[in-house]
């Protein structure tokens, strides 16, 4: 842990977790540092303290100084989830913590907010490919609170929901009775519970800890409809992009990235954009129920 950190939890001070894939894959140098800075002081403004958590050298880093931030944010780092941490820890590599390792390192580190974009999930045509995503079974034994806005649009959104019912991930939505759909303020699918306020939120909590209960809370914070990617354009350029992603033979692992590559591409950017809006929402929200807590 950051000295910042540890004296932040040893004192009882609110702290969020912040992933690091996003400044290392999923934006633009040198943009990505500039988003990297303005998120962690989103949170500092919120009254909390950020852990940005990434791996350098084989060390898990729980809060990064400003040489580290910069380091994720120019070096060309590897993805790491959960399952690649024992290797990039014996072998001395550096990566960037996708969901499922931010998650589980903020969860052992004692950690009990964490703000991101988007879920991975169940890819569609999952009956074919049997592709899910290591988030959702990982998020079953991680108990801290998720702020994000869904899961990525591009996946089958009603069959994440389902899956994370039967993992028994609790899932809350914030201000909204449908659960938003990453670009998208809304996915159409409904969620069984909103709160309203970040006191609301924080109550949630405290309850889920008091009954010892393993896995996360997903709170899900839509993007504002003002700064939403345009539902008729999402909806072409997606199927447009997933016709692409057959024709090309694209399966596994790789579809994720060519299909939000695609939207980037086929919007003018515009995808990236309500990104950003969603990632900045998600981050002032876990530092008020950071806060609150």
């Amino acid at each position: 842990m950051s000295e910042e950190v540890r004296t932040a939890l040893d004192e009882g001070r609110p702290v969020v977790a912040l992933e690091s894939t996003i400044i290392s894959h999923g934006l633009p140098r040198p943009r990505n540092l500039r988003v990297a800075r303005e998120l962690e002081q989103l949170v500092r403004d919120g009254g909390a303290v950020p852990a940005t958590i990434a791996v350098l050298d084989g060390r898990p880093l729980i809060g990064l100084d400003k040489a580290q931030l910069e380091r994720v944010a120019n070096e060309e780092l590897r993805k790491l989830g959960h399952r690649d941490l024992p290797m990039a820890l014996a072998t001395g590599a550096s990566g960037a913590t996708t969901v499922s390792a931010t998650a589980f390192l903020a969860a052992r580190a004692g950690l009990r907010v964490f703000a991101t974009g988007g879920l991975g999930g169940v890819h569609r045509e999952w009956t074919e490919t049997q592709d899910e995503s290591a988030d959702l079974r990982l998020l079953a034994r991680a108990p801290l609170a998720v702020v994000c806005a869904g899961v990525k649009s591009i996946l089958d959104v009603p069959a994440t929901l389902q899956r994370l019912e039967t993992l028994g991930v609790s899932v809350v939505g914030y201000g909204t009775e449908r659960f938003p759909g990453f670009y998208l303020s809304s996915s159409g699918e409904p969620v069984d519970w909103t709160v309203r306020t970040p006191e609301e939120a924080a109550g949630v909590l405290r309850a889920h800890r008091s009954l010892g209960l393993e896995a996360a809370v997903i709170v899900a914070n839509p993007v504002p409809e003002a700064e939403q990617l345009d539902p008729r354009l999402h909806d072409e350029v997606l199927a447009s992009g997933l016709a692409a992603c057959r024709a090309a033979g694209i399966t596994g692992q790789a579809v994720t990235p060519f299909l939000l590559n695609y939207l980037v591409e086929h919007t003018d950017g515009a995808s990236l954009e309500a990104n950003v809006a969603a990632v900045r929402g998600n981050v002032r929200l876990a530092a008020d129920i950071a806060a609150a807590l």
